[in-house]
């Protein structure tokens, strides 16, 4: 598994170098996209979220369910927020950092931030304990919910803005560099999807610091690891907000339950 690769910093415009990164290899790091101050902020709004969802038994947003699970003294959190620049005016202004708008020269003309689409802005978090249901996730590309929809597969990135300091042992994102230039085939049959958690030989693990992004293509294969530590030290959080391009398809409260979310229970 290797872990090294170059990272790069945001500025007002993606570089020839930086373009020429991701176009190869389909994944990009940029270091200290925010500081820790909001790193700390954005934790403290997510559980705020978190209790009111738990208050009012919340099940669903925009018709994407929420994943509940334990933590590790067996109280109850939630593990998958979707939506949640919805739920609070923090993700709300973070969506509305002029960076993001550098980061669509990535896709080209016609791209833009998915807030209000797919599963808006999510914020995952994953603990490694007896009792956590949200461990790790199997091998899968975004791309995949697309076709599902039947739909073609237009550019689609995954933006991750990581709130934990990651070593390789914590788990996290893997990728498969290079992956996001297979064919329709390969995208759908390389691996079994969601089902096969297995290390690959030539997968990268990608380690942020807090408050690092990273960027993969919605058609790159990827897993997150399960960590090899538990309790405290297995705590990761991150936020995923896609790019996107094509057709403009908002969500709201009345939208249904795609068919593929109904066996959410397959994904760890």
């Amino acid at each position: 598994m290797e872990t090294s690769y170059p990272k790069f910093i945001l500025g007002n415009k993606i570089t020839s170098e930086q373009q020429e990164f991701f176009n190869q290899h389909g994944f990009i790091h940029f270091k200290g996209f925010i500081e820790q101050e909001t790193v700390s902020d954005i934790i403290q709004a997510s559980e705020k979220v978190q209790q009111r969802w738990i208050d009012t038994e919340k099940t669903k947003v925009n018709g994407i369910p929420i994943k509940y699970g334990k933590d590790i003294d067996g109280s109850t959190i939630v593990q998958r927020f979707a939506f949640v620049n919805k739920h609070h005016s923090l993700f709300e202004e973070l969506t509305k950092d002029p960076r993001f708008e550098t980061l669509l020269d990535l896709i080209g003309p016609g791209a833009r931030l998915g807030t209000e689409e797919k599963d808006g802005m999510v914020l995952n978090h994953y603990v490694n304990s007896s009792e956590s249901k949200f461990t790790q996730m199997g091998w899968h590309t975004d791309g995949l919910r697309d076709i599902f929809h039947g739909q073609k597969l237009n550019p689609m990135l995954n933006v991750g803005i990581h709130l934990s300091t990651l070593k390789p042992e914590n788990g996290g994102l893997r990728v498969l560099p290079g992956t996001h230039k297979q064919s329709l085939y390969q995208m759908l049959f390389r691996k079994k999807y969601f089902l096969d958690n297995k290390a690959d030989h030539a997968e990268i693990a990608i380690a942020p610091s807090a408050g690092d992004l990273t960027i993969h293509d919605g058609r790159l294969w990827h897993r997150v690891a399960q960590s090899s530590v538990i309790g405290e030290e297995s705590r990761r959080r991150v936020i995923y907000v896609p790019i996107i391009a094509g057709k403009y398809e908002p969500k709201n409260e009345n939208s249904p339950t795609a068919f593929y979310q109904r066996f959410a229970g397959l994904v760890k």
